[in-house]
């Protein structure tokens, strides 16, 4: 960590606050008119070089004036930032954007109002442990080579899915296929059925085999991309930031269209108490290097349930979304009890 002495820190939050302001860079005479500190303007051009040389602050080539790096907003944010909690009237508006018909419908809302609430994309994701179970399934014959499987889960719910398969099965065959899999495995969650189909394949026949898959790998491709609920990623695309380049563009819409890694960014910050920020290049993704993450994990009787988060530009105004991700992980696991 670098040491900064009060007045370069005073200094940097600043410079920090004002960027996240206005987008501009910021130059020493606006430093010397709104630090409120007693110095020079050669003493401010001295600390800003400073500054400079540690890294926290850069030049954009076309200006005087001086932006955060993401060195600096990571030291605004560790060490700088004073984050306002919501007032009793903001925590009431954001409890009444909340759609409290069923836990879907809520999670969904809840990405919503955390994009609507900071105009960045907001995601919520439901834990990876908390995966369904197979209550039982059915397999259909609908026509030459489709099958329709329908899916019973342990939470009530029911998928359908059809099944293009490389040759025609026939209905008794469909219907030895469904108990079987009933019999063996009811119960079993996606990842467990896997395993337990491992173990099995050498007493099954080829075309048991063949059913026993397509059941278990359609629910598990269903099952991750039905676990992240992301709004607003158009918004993202209309920050000033991220919608001058092409290729920030390009990544962005990588980033939602990969899904993967954003649950993957996510699941890291399972183990976090409460608020984790991945400030650009922190991320690990590439395609995330011009964005920062604010996420928060959120609670149901004391059990960890998922994660929310919002993403945005590196210059977003982390005093607010800190708080406003905070407390929607928390009135969402009220919600949830």
């Amino acid at each position: 960590m670098h040491h900064l002495d009060q007045r370069a820190q005073s200094l940097l939050k600043t410079l920090v606050k004002l960027h996240i302001n206005d987008g501009n860079p910021v130059g020493s005479n606006t430093l010397l008119s709104t630090s409120g500190l007693d110095v020079s303007s050669a003493t401010i051009r001295n600390i800003m070089k400073d500054l400079e040389e540690a890294g926290f602050i850069i030049s954009p080539h076309t200006s005087a004036g001086r932006i955060p790096t993401h060195k600096g907003y990571r030291f605004f944010v560790d060490s700088l930032a004073t984050v306002q909690s919501l007032n009793p009237n903001e925590i009431n508006d954001l409890k009444n954007h909340f759609v409290l018909s069923d836990n879907k419908h809520l999670i969904s809302s809840v990405a919503n109002t955390l994009s609507d609430l900071t105009k960045f994309a907001g995601v919520v994701m439901l834990p990876k442990a908390k995966k369904v179970k197979f209550k039982h399934i059915e397999f259909l014959n609908l026509s030459e080579k489709k099958v329709l499987l329908i899916i019973v889960t342990d939470d009530g719910s029911v998928q359908n899915r059809v099944l293009y398969t490389n040759k025609n099965y026939s209905k008794s065959m469909l219907i030895e296929a469904s108990n079987y899999f009933n019999d063996h495995f009811g119960g079993c969650s996606v990842v467990d059925a896997k395993e337990k189909l491992v173990k099995e394949i050498k007493s099954l026949k080829e075309e048991m085999i063949n059913l026993m898959s397509y059941a278990i790998d359609t629910s598990s491709e269903e099952s991750d991309k039905d676990n992240l609920f992301i709004s607003g990623q158009t918004r993202l695309l209309e920050t000033s930031e991220l919608s001058q380049s092409v290729t920030s563009i390009k990544k962005i819409i990588e980033v939602f269209e990969q899904r993967s890694a954003l649950l993957n960014l996510l699941e890291q910050s399972h183990d976090a108490d409460g608020i984790k920020i991945f400030i650009g290049e922190e991320s690990g993704y590439h395609a995330l290097d011009e964005c920062s993450v604010v996420t928060a994990p959120y609670h149901a009787d004391g059990e960890l349930i998922g994660m929310i988060g919002v993403i945005g530009p590196t210059r977003m105004a982390y005093e607010r979304v800190i708080p406003i991700v905070d407390i929607t992980a928390k009135i969402l696991g009220n919600s949830l009890k």
